[in-house]
């Protein structure tokens, strides 16, 4: 067990790792993001009905995923090429919308079927909206895995410099263990 715990913590020390991880918690943003805004839209505020909440979470949630995505993801800087990140990134993220419109329809119909107090069609719309997110976790992954691609040779260079710096801190732990007063 400890033999392949060790291999996963040396696994998410690779560009793959990191990037995978990066993606990972820029997704649990965005998905906490629309999840609050159901919340305060829909279950605190009454503002608006299942749909439109929904809607709306989802477009405000996508804005701070792409600038994260990017930048700290897969490590972007500089203006935004239109058609290589923006097209299909918005692209992507429509369909993600759209498809949690149709969840929410779903869940508008279980709130009005069922008549639950609103507290629970609250926790049923965001349930739903979860759901929705959960079905392209991985498929966004992959795309946006090949629209904000590093250049091979950066990739190659990044790995490298990981390797060496892995190689460094395993060469220097050791004389660390053995220094007195430890």
């Amino acid at each position: 067990m400890r033999h392949r715990i060790d291999e996963v913590i040396a696994w998410s020390r690779t560009h793959q790792g990191r990037k995978l991880i990066r993606f990972t918690c820029v997704s649990g943003v965005s998905t906490a993001t629309s999840q609050l805004l159901i919340f305060l839209i829909y279950g605190v505020g009454h503002l608006w009905g299942v749909v439109a909440s929904t809607f709306v979470a989802n477009l405000c949630a996508t804005i701070p995923s792409y600038y994260l995505n990017r930048t700290w993801t897969w490590g972007k800087s500089g203006r935004s090429h239109l058609v290589k990140e923006i097209v299909p990134f918005w692209a992507m993220s429509a369909l993600g919308i759209v498809t949690s419109f149709f969840f929410s329809l779903w869940a508008r119909h279980l709130v009005r079927e069922h008549h639950f107090p609103h507290w629970a069609n609250t926790l049923i719309v965001m349930a739903v909206n979860f759901l929705a997110f959960g079905i392209f976790w991985v498929l966004k992954l992959l795309v946006f895995n090949r629209i904000f691609h590093v250049v091979p040779d950066k990739l190659e260079e990044v790995e490298e410099h990981l390797i060496h710096e892995e190689e460094e801190a395993a060469a220097t732990a050791p004389a660390e263990e053995l220094s007195p007063g430890s």
